[in-house]
């Protein structure tokens, strides 16, 4: 059986989010609410957590997965980020956008980019995420909840737990979130490359 927290989403309640956040560090993947639309999390470090993730979501290894994390200091220890793009990000974080950026040795070689050792990066704009992190303390390995043969991502969580069923362990319930995607940028050449328009807009980075 699921568990779902139900939690306020303007004010999670810290017990519950605890409570969350020890399944993760037990190897569990959660449903999560972000500022774009719902998530499966897991641990960056577990391996099996990761694998389960991606066939959750229906995915191989080639599909790049994102770092959630608190913050741009956090962000740093994971991609190598020069003057020019930590301008651009600071503009984006915390928001709805997803920067493709080159990979540190922090980041395990099987969630990044098999080929080109990049690594999907995001803060997020939602409290109840952010206070999940907060507890957690680390980054979250995230990729969005769009099951197989879907074009949209689930937001109802009553839907998220009659198609998951017993697969997924628990879901972090604060009530809808948005259904559309984030922005995605690619970071990793001169000048920066859109490769998905979704929720961020681009004049608010200056593009």
């Amino acid at each position: 059986m699921t568990l779902r927290f139900e939690v306020h989403p303007d004010n999670p309640q810290p017990r519950l989010l605890k409570q969350a956040a020890e399944l993760l560090r037990g190897g569990d993947v959660l449903a999560v609410p972000t500022d774009s639309s719902y998530a499966l999390v897991c641990r960056l470090d577990d391996k099996a957590a990761a694998e389960q993730l991606r066939r959750l979501r229906g995915i191989d290894d080639k599909h790049l997965l994102t770092l959630l994390c608190r913050d741009l200091s956090e962000l740093a220890n994971y991609a190598r980020v020069d003057n020019r793009q930590y301008r651009l990000l600071k503009l984006g974080t915390p928001g709805p956008y997803t920067f493709i950026l080159d990979a540190t040795k922090e980041v395990p070689r099987r969630v990044s980019h098999p080929s080109r050792r990049t690594i999907g990066l995001r803060v997020p704009d939602h409290q109840v995420t952010q206070d999940l992190l907060a507890v957690y303390g680390e980054p979250l390995l995230a990729t969005t909840l769009i099951l197989p043969g879907d074009d949209e991502p689930l937001n109802d969580v009553d839907e998220i737990q009659d198609r998951l069923g017993k697969l997924l362990p628990a879901i972090i319930d604060a009530g809808a979130c948005p259904m559309e995607p984030t922005t995605v940028l690619d970071m990793t050449a001169e000048d920066p490359v859109l490769v998905r328009q979704g929720r961020g807009e681009l004049s608010r980075l200056g593009l």
